[in-house]
């Protein structure tokens, strides 16, 4: 019988949450730390270095030798630089152990080598992290012991954020500031702030580590670059939901506890759509510690799966043919006194000021789709994006029957004098008691879809920082509120001017609200009509961060700088060059080391075996014909191999210009992998298994 898990006690034990300094803090101190949390400020100097030595105590109880300023640059993951707790012996010799308030709120961090997109110079070095209160302190364990990990910011000597948190930070305080002003048209003056919540609904798939140590592309590229089909993929749906194995069932069990120590809400797992992928869903939490833990948990994922002999492979497309990994951004706003502003009630057509917060979200969304599509842009989601497994490349915003009625009755009378209601499913089995169905059933296509009472952003790639597209829906909708509110605070009759508002919002972008098929070929000729934009790859999107309106958005509410706009589109030309770069590289390689060896060697033994029945009088049609195929794609393969080469050469030589460098390896390069994969795994097919140098399709993904 497996040990029985106290989950209450589990929870948060390696978390310097607010009920440990409650504990450890003088009352004065906790109350002074917890306003700064709910109020901004900043903590007295007295104050810092009492929070610095009761967290320093508490590590060290709990075996922390070092600290760390845990932050995340703009490479998409997390860095840390640890540094131990021991200051100068004292005179006779004894180890001290000191932590200040100055090193938990400020670091120096040496800045030269993290992505920065020009806006530091090699040699300019120095960089700060800023301790984020707001997000508690935890203790990390592995081979380097324990460390206390402080979130915190990071930022250049110039003051540019080097990270994707201290953007999310300040759309924060955004769309805090601008919705207060709409809920206070209605009334809720005791509210004094409106924090975005989210939910990360996490994809990812495990495979065996052997073989993957095998897999030359999935150590350097996270996905296969090669590999035919296995015999059966997904098509039987058989995977989804399915029973989890007893190996994959051990791992989630030891993943949950590890994520409920870091106080991560784990709630759901689950088998997903391809085999070998599942899912981890947590509950909704204040948008910059989902932020944190959605790193934390990716992180964990790929700690644990060690321990039991895994490898977990966070790519958007590791394996060609099955479903790849998304993660789904669960979005919503809450003030503080607990009113979710996208709960619509059971009668929305009466909730004025839930019309007026839609109104305004389907504004910012139509008005900033190329924003929104470019925040969940990266080269590994590119694979994704668009595939009958993911939403289209196409922003588009599903309401469900209930609210489109709704929204429908309004453009078209002016009023909405009935919402449609949910009816009861009546199963037919006199034991199952009939239940009330919602008023909408759910859209798994749509990129950006209501679901109750909050929108899912499903556009996200399972490898991504969930940071990026959470600044930017509270940027956008920040600026809708604001638009909003300017005019309702100056109209002498508010109900009318919000009526009118309501109407004219939903009729200006009602271009945006498709409830249909996304997957469909047609939807993608009607979303041109409507003059959607339907970005396909992300070169093409980073372009939308430096447009004036994007620029005009951003400095507006001081999110982002002109600046520091520049320098994201710039980092994502030089990431996508790099990723591609690599990819070619270990396909230049697997081609030259791996497969054309194994492949020549095969055909010398097919040669022997028709000598030798032509020798013994017997015909060699069979092996005749099978050895003029394999010859034939081997020099498929051999011409497509130079043609990379020659590409991958020429995009490398492209300086100074990351952009047309980026469209290099994505028009060229790429065309080239595609080229030369495409008789690779024709070779897979037709040469003896035990051949075949790396492990297949079926070994990786049937055999975990």
């Amino acid at each position: 019988m497996s040990e029985l898990l106290n989950v209450e006690e589990l929870f948060g034990s390696r978390v310097f949450n607010l009920g440990k300094m409650r504990e450890r803090l003088p009352g004065d101190v906790f109350a002074e730390v917890k306003s700064v949390m709910e109020n901004g400020g900043e903590l007295s100097k007295s104050s810092a270095n009492i929070v610095a030595r009761a967290m320093k105590e508490w590590a060290i109880e709990n075996g922390a030798t070092h600290y760390t300023h845990w932050f995340q640059p703009l490479n998409g993951i997390t860095a840390e630089k640890h540094d131990a707790f021991v200051t100068h012996p004292d005179n006779e010799g004894r180890m001290l152990m000191e932590f200040s308030g100055k090193e938990l709120v400020k670091g120096e961090t040496d800045a030269s080598s993290f992505p920065s997109g020009g806006l530091r110079s090699t040699f300019e070095a120095r960089g700060y992290t800023v301790w984020d209160i707001t997000s508690p302190a935890f203790l990390k364990e592995d081979a380097a012991g324990v460390i206390l990990c402080i979130p915190t910011v990071l930022c250049s000597f110039s003051g540019e954020a080097l990270d994707k948190k201290t953007p999310l930070l300040r759309s924060m305080e955004a769309v805090s500031a601008q919705a207060l002003r709409i809920t206070h048209l209605f009334g809720n003056t005791e509210a004094k702030k409106v924090i975005p919540s989210v939910g990360a609904e996490q994809e990812y798939f495990l495979v065996d580590r052997e073989k993957y140590l095998k897999r030359p592309d999935l150590i350097f590229a996270g996905r296969t670059l090669f590999g035919a089909p296995a015999p059966k993929g997904q098509e039987l749906e058989d995977h989804y939901f399915g029973a989890i194995r007893e190996r994959i069932g051990s791992y989630m069990k030891d993943l949950n506890i590890e994520l409920w120590k870091l106080g991560v809400t784990a709630k759901t797992q689950h088998n997903e759509v391809a085999p070998a992928q599942h899912e981890l869903a947590p509950i909704y939490e204040t948008a910059n510690i989902a932020v944190d833990h959605n790193q934390l948990v990716m992180e964990t994922m790929k700690k644990v799966a060690g321990r039991h002999g895994l490898t977990c492979l966070l790519h958007e497309k590791p394996f060609a043919g099955v479903n790849g990994s998304g993660k789904h951004d669960n979005w919503s706003l809450s003030t503080d006194n607990g009113v979710n502003l996208l709960d619509p009630g059971k009668t929305p057509n009466e909730n004025v000021q839930f019309l007026l917060v839609l109104a305004c979200i389907l504004k910012a969304v139509d008005t900033h789709a190329d924003l929104l599509r470019q925040s969940a842009a990266d080269v590994g989601n590119d694979h994704r994006l668009g595939a009958d497994e993911a939403p289209p490349a196409i922003i588009s915003v599903f309401l469900g029957e209930q609210l489109d009625d709704v929204v429908r009755q309004l453009i078209e009378t002016g009023a909405a004098d009935h919402s449609i209601q949910g009816e009861k499913l009546v199963t037919g089995v006199s034991t199952l008691t009939d239940i009330e169905k919602d008023a909408t059933d759910r859209n798994r296509t749509s990129p950006f879809a209501f679901t109750g009472n909050k929108f899912e952003f499903r556009m996200v790639g399972s490898s991504d920082s969930i940071a990026s597209p959470n600044t930017t829906l509270n940027a956008i909708v920040a600026e809708a509120f604001c638009e909003a509110a300017d005019r309702l605070e100056s109209a002498d009759n508010l109900e009318l001017a919000v009526h009118d508002l309501i109407k004219e919002y939903f009729t200006e972008h009602q271009r945006i609200i498709f409830n249909g098929d996304g997957y469909a070929k047609e939807w993608v000729e009607e979303a041109a009509k409507r003059g959607l934009p339907n970005i396909t790859n992300t070169i093409d999107a980073a372009s939308a961060l430096t447009t004036e309106k994007a620029i005009k958005l951003f400095e507006k509410f001081g999110i982002y700088s002109r600046t520091e706009l520049e320098s994201r589109e710039e980092i994502t030309y030089e990431t996508y060059s790099k990723t591609i770069n690599i990819e070619a590289l270990t396909m230049i390689d697997m081609a030259k080391k791996l497969y054309i060896p194994a492949v020549m060697e095969y055909t010398g033994e097919l040669a022997n075996t028709i000598n030798a029945l032509h020798a013994a009088g017997q015909d060699p049609c069979v092996q005749s014909e099978n050895l003029t195929e394999i010859s034939a794609q081997l020099k498929k393969a051999s011409d497509a191999l130079k043609k990379l080469e020659e590409e991958t050469a020429k995009a490398s030589a492209i300086k100074n210009d990351a952009k047309a460098q980026a469209y290099a390896f994505k028009d060229h390069v790429k065309t080239a992998m595609d080229d030369l994969r495409s008789p690779v795994d024709a070779l897979e097919m037709l040469v003896d298994k035990s051949i075949w140098p790396v492990p297949s399709y079926a070994d990786l993904i049937f055999e975990v």
